[in-house]
């Protein structure tokens, strides 16, 4: 009579881990990560070493001293007394800001030419290639240079603003369109309910992402109940009112009210100022960046199957809602890895701000805080950490969006 028994267990010998395909590639991996910490100990090494025979050490204390120049554009509160630390902190913000805004205006202007690309009409389609090939040949910098020199040339001083007429000269007489930059009414809180206004505009942010939830609550019983019944209910005023009552609310017990910008002396006071350098900037990024998306769009457009298209057409849909319900939310698997690289791209040439005397990162950090304290090792460390910092949020926030719009299968 026959036993059967399992087999022996294999024993674990050192050579499995070069020639056992199952330990093979994590022997090399732990490998490469020896090499790699070897190499960064000994290069970190290297220059602590060279520093100590120059007299030189690496210390951060210089961000606490007073920075000592001014800066023309901030979003928050600063003086030449401040501290290089609070400096860096603007250039921050600036920098943010602008590639912000150049991420939402590109997309804009990329969709808009990438699906115009494909239209039937030719000289639609042909323009939006003239587009194309001619802003994403031409290096930004030069657009940049470009958009500040018209700015500077076209557009009149603030001395064109004086006399009686100078409500009249500004635009609805709130905004003041000049060669220093643009000059727009500013909310203020008259009756804030906290004594920090910075938390009462937190208090607003807080309003607008309950309202951003509860819109897409009603989203999603909308379509819940389109499902069931076969009819989506019409609820755009509900939307509307959801993201509006609350702020309006909000807003009235606050107190808002509008600053309206006024000439006195030889510029402009009240109001927000939107600078020279911010638009060229801006604008710049934007036009050559929303080039590349386009082709992105429209190369995403055209992986999805044209019978999608027909199937759409057959069941009566025009060709505005087939694009919108139909081709677009299909294309996005295929637009957004390459759209993470453009925003990055944006968020890295925003560093070009220095040739328009934009105060951001690069030019507070890496420019003005670097020549003065003679501090380039710290400046450039820190440079280098945010802008990392900003590339792999970026990206993270992106890929989080890439998931959420890939095929998901059964």
């Amino acid at each position: 009579m026959t036993t059967m028994t399992d087999p022996p267990k294999e024993s674990f010998e050192l050579g499995m881990l070069i020639n056992d395909t199952r330990y093979r590639s994590l022997t090399f991996q732990a490998i490469a990560a020896i090499l790699l910490a070897l190499a960064i100990w000994y290069l970190g090494g290297n220059l602590i070493q060279n520093l100590r025979a120059a007299g030189l050490n690496i210390s951060y204390e210089f961000l606490g001293n007073p920075s000592g120049y001014d800066i023309s554009q901030t979003l928050i509160d600063y003086n030449s007394q401040s501290s290089h630390g609070r400096a860096a902190i603007v250039g921050v913000l600036n920098t943010l800001l602008v590639a912000f805004l150049a991420c939402v205006t590109a997309t804009v202007f990329g969709v808009i030419a990438g699906v115009l690309r494909l239209s039937n009409n030719w000289l639609v389609a042909k323009i939006m290639s003239f587009y194309v090939e001619i802003f994403r040949n031409i290096p930004v910098l030069i657009w940049i240079l470009i958009i500040f020199t018209i700015m500077i040339a076209v557009l009149p001083g603030p001395r064109a603003f004086r006399g009686d007429d100078a409500e009249a000269s500004m635009l609805f007489g709130l905004f003041a369109f000049t060669n220093r930059g643009v000059y727009i009414p500013g909310p203020e809180l008259t009756s804030p309910l906290f004594a920090a206004t910075w938390l009462n505009w937190l208090m607003v942010l807080a309003v607008l992402v309950g309202s951003w939830f509860g819109a897409k609550a009603l989203g999603n019983w909308a379509t819940a109940k389109q499902e069931a019944t076969g009819v989506r209910p019409t609820t755009w005023y509900i939307t509307l009112a959801i993201w509006l009552a609350p702020v309006i609310i909000l807003l009235t017990i606050m107190g808002l009210t509008w600053n309206v910008p006024a000439l006195k002396g030889f510029n402009f006071n009240g109001g927000i100022k939107i600078g020279g350098a911010l638009i060229a900037l801006w604008f710049a990024l934007s036009i050559y960046t929303g080039a590349f998306i386009a082709e992105n769009v429209r190369a995403g457009i055209q992986a999805v199957s044209k019978g999608q298209t027909e199937a759409a057409s057959a069941l009566g849909l025009r060709p505005g809602r087939v694009m919108n319900l139909v081709v677009l939310p299909q294309a996005l698997r295929v637009i957004i890895p390459p759209l993470i690289s453009q925003y990055l791209n944006i968020t890295k040439n925003s560093s070009l701000a220095i040739a328009v005397g934009y105060a951001d990162i690069t030019a507070t950090l890496g420019g003005i805080t670097l020549n003065q304290t003679g501090r380039a090792i710290e400046c450039i460390l820190l440079l280098m950490l945010f802008y990392l910092t900003a590339s792999l949020t970026i990206s993270a926030v992106m890929n989080v969006y890439n998931a959420s719009t890939k095929l998901k299968e059964r």
